[in-house]
C-alpha cells in the first residue's frame, strides 16, 4: 500500500501525473480562495510584538493582510477558519540537511531513491518543516531534478534547496561509509576553482567545504585552497559555508570571507576576538547542538518516553524497530564517556550563549538526516537545545523561521505577514512559555492549504 501511495505522490511532485500548479491530494482546502485564519496568538516569527487575538488573511497562497481581530474587512467570499486557543507561527526551516540515505533501519547509499527523499521530506513536514537545506553530500542528479520538480509545481512535502557535492581535501569529506566518494577532492587552486565553476552551472544554492582534518584521518583544506574556493565562488554570487573543527581555521576563514558556518568550533569556546570578528561581517552561525547531545544522555532522554509530545510524533514518523534502536543506544552508557560528552557539549553551549549575547546571525541547523536523526525530530530537538544553551524561546523561533528564510535565501518565507507565502504551524500551546511546544501541533498550513497530515505519515512508512 506505502508504495502504491508514494509512487503516486513522488509522481506528482515530479509533473506527471494531475494538472501542473493543481494542489496535491495532501491539501484539505483550495489555497487560491481567500482565506481568514482568527483568533490565535500570533507569533510572527520577525521578533515583533505577538498579537494575542490576530486576524490573517491569506489568498493565492499568499498572506495579504494581518492584524488584530476584527480590525479589517474581509471579502465575501472569504472562508473563516477560527483558530481560538491556538497559537500560530511560521513553519520552521531547517538549513542543515542529508536527505535520503536512511530507510527504516538501514542506512545507505543503496538507499539514494526518490521514495527515500520524498519520505524524508515528508518526514520533515509532519514535524512542521517547510524548507530543508541540503548541505554537500549528494551525489548524480537526484536533488537538481526534485528541486527543479518543485519549482515547476506544487511541493509535497518539504521544500528543498541544493548545495550539490561539497569541496574538501582527499579523504576530508564526510567520513560515513554511505558518503564515500561524493565530495570533490581538491589539491590545487586550480581543481578548486573548477568544482566551483561546476557547482555554480548547477545553480546550486550555496557551497559547502569542509575545511578540518576530520580527526586525524585527512589533511585540513589549507588556507590558499579555502580562499581560492571562497573567492571563485562570490565571484560567482554564490555563498560559501565550512564544516569547521578548529578554532585556528575558523580565525582565517573569517578573515578570508566565509559565509556562514557549518558548525561551531568544537576544540574549545569561542573567543571574544573571533565572536566580534563573527559579528562584524556578519557571518552565519549554526549551532547544530543535538548530534553532541546525545551521548551526553546516561538513560533514555525525556522526548523518547512513551507520552511525550516529540515521541508521540516520532512514533508516526519512523517504525518502531527505529525507535527502539534509539532508546537502545542509552541501554549501558560509560559514564566515563557520559562525562566526556557533557564537557564537549559545553563546549558548544558556551560558545553559541556567547555568540547570541553579542547579537550573532544564528540559524536552525541541526545536521539532520544522519542516522537515526530524523528530518523534523532533529530541529525539534535542536530547538530545546538553542534554548537550554541560552536563547530565548523568542530568539530561537528567529532563528528557525525568518533568519533562517534570509540565509537560505527564501525572501517570501519565514514570517506572517503581508507578502509571504502563508507557510505556517497551528499550534496547541505557546512556545514562548516552553520552546518544546512548537511539537504540540495541531495544524500544518502551506501556501494556504492545510496539509492532510495522514498522508505525510503513509509516505514516511
Amino acid at each position: 500500500m506505502r508504495t502504491a501511495i508514494l509512487g503516486a505522490c513522488v509522481a506528482a511532485v515530479l509533473g506527471v501525473l494531475g494538472v501542473r500548479g493543481q494542489a496535491p491530494s495532501s491539501a484539505l482546502n483550495n489555497p487560491d480562495g481567500p482565506v481568514l485564519y482568527e483568533n490565535a496568538r500570533l507569533i510572527a516569527g520577525d521578533g515583533s510584538a505577538v498579537i494575542e487575538r490576530s486576524a490573517i488573511l491569506a489568498e493565492r497562497r499568499m498572506i495579504t493582510r494581518v492584524g488584530d481581530a476584527g480590525s479589517f474587512l474581509v471579502p465575501v467570499s472569504t472562508r473563516r477558519v477560527d483558530l481560538s486557543g491556538k497559537t500560530v507561527m511560521p513553519a520552521l526551516i531547517g538549513t542543515h540537511g542529508h536527505p535520503g540515505f536512511q530507510h527504516g533501519l538501514s542506512y545507505s547509499a543503496a538507499n539514494w531513491t526518490r521514495d527515500t527523499l520524498a519520505s524524508d521530506l515528508a518526514r520533515a513536514l509532519y514535524f512542521g518543516v517547510s524548507v530543508v537545506q541540503s548541505m554537500g553530500i549528494e551525489s548524480g542528479d537526484l536533488l537538481y531534478q526534485w528541486r527543479a520538480a518543485q519549482a515547476a509545481s506544487r511541493p509535497l512535502g518539504a521544500r528543498l534547496q541544493v548545495t550539490g557535492r561539497g569541496i574538501g581535501s582527499p579523504n576530508a569529506g564526510p567520513g560515513g561509509a554511505a558518503y564515500a566518494g561524493i565530495a570533490y577532492e581538491v589539491t590545487t587552486e586550480g581543481a578548486a576553482r573548477e568544482a566551483v565553476a561546476e557547482l555554480a552551472a548547477r545553480q546550486v544554492d550555496m557551497i559547502k567545504i569542509w575545511v578540518d582534518d576530520r580527526n586525524g584521518r585527512a589533511p585540513k583544506l589549507s588556507p590558499p585552497l579555502y580562499r581560492a574556493i571562497i573567492d571563485e565562488a562570490h565571484r560567482r554570487q554564490l555563498r560559501v559555508i565550512a564544516h569547521v573543527f578548529y578554532h585556528a581555521d575558523a580565525v582565517d576563514l573569517v578573515d578570508a570571507g566565509i559565509d556562514a558556518f557549518a558548525h561551531l568550533v568544537r576544540d574549545t569556546v569561542m573567543s571574544d576576538a573571533l565572536i566580534a570578528a563573527i559579528v562584524r561581517k556578519n557571518v552565519v552561525v549554526m549551532g547544530n547542538l543535538t548530534t553532541p547531545l546525545k551521548p551526553t544522555f546516561a538513560a533514555t532522554p525525556p522526548w523518547l518516553t512513551d507520552g511525550n509530545p516529540m515521541m508521540t510524533l516520532l512514533g508516526d514518523a519512523v517504525p518502531a524497530a527505529v525507535v527502539e534502536r534509539m532508546r537502545g543506544y542509552y541501554a549501558k552508557r560509560d559514564p566515563k564517556a557520559v562525562e566526556g560528552a557533557r564537557q564537549r557539549y559545553g563546549i558548544l553551549q558556551r560558545s553559541l550563549a556567547k555568540l547570541n549575547a553579542a547579537g550573532a546571525k544564528i540559524v536552525l541547523g541541526a545536521d539532520t538526516g544522519l542516522e537515526d536523526h530524523h528530518f523534523g525530530f532533529a530541529e525539534q530537538l535542536e530547538l530545546q537545545a538553542m534554548v537550554e544553551a541560552g536563547l530565548t524561546p523568542a530568539q530561537a523561533i528567529v532563528a528557525a523561521t525568518s533568519r533562517a528564510a534570509e540565509f537560505v535565501n527564501q525572501p517570501d518565507a519565514g514570517v506572517i505577514g503581508p507578502g509571504k507565502r502563508a507557510d505556517f504551524l497551528v499550534l496547541d500551546a505557546n512556545p514562548l512559555d516552553d520552546i518544546t511546544h512548537t511539537r504540540r501541533i495541531s495544524r500544518v498550513v502551506i501556501g494556504n492549504a492545510e496539509i492532510d497530515r495522514r498522508a505525510l505519515i503513509a509516505l514516511m512508512r
